[in-house]
């Protein structure tokens, strides 16, 4: 069964900022890119960044310049620093390994973690 517990999740008000954590196994951590997907009510979950072990990042267009990916290599975590969130930054935000043409590694997801975005 594959590890990925995130949390950090919440309510905040517009403009408000959240750190979400993934925390997942030291096998998938030392090997993989990991990355960040969030889904929406009603709409198909999207990628949201990505970190690679080099420490490269890459961002989407959405969430470019508001959100910042990093890793914690001893703790074997990912987190996902948001800011200046927004109300259709809602959705339940998840992770996984990242595959090398950019894909979700796992079709097992963990439980994800819940953000809302509203005054």
């Amino acid at each position: 069964q594959v590890q990925l517990v995130e949390s950090g999740g919440g309510l905040v008000q517009p403009g408000g900022s959240l750190r979400l954590s993934c925390a997942t196994s030291r096998s998938i951590f030392s090997t993989y890119a990991m990355g960040w997907f969030r889904q929406a009510p009603g709409k198909e979950r999207d990628w949201v960044a990505t970190s690679f072990r080099g420490g490269e990042t890459n961002y989407a267009d959405s969430v470019k310049g508001r959100f910042t990916i990093s890793r914690d290599n001893a703790k074997n975590t990912v987190y996902l620093q948001m800011n200046s969130l927004k109300p259709e930054d809602t959705a339940v935000y998840y992770c996984n390994a990242m595959t090398v043409s950019g894909k979700p590694l796992f079709r097992s997801w963990g439980q994800g973690t819940q953000v809302t975005v509203s005054s």
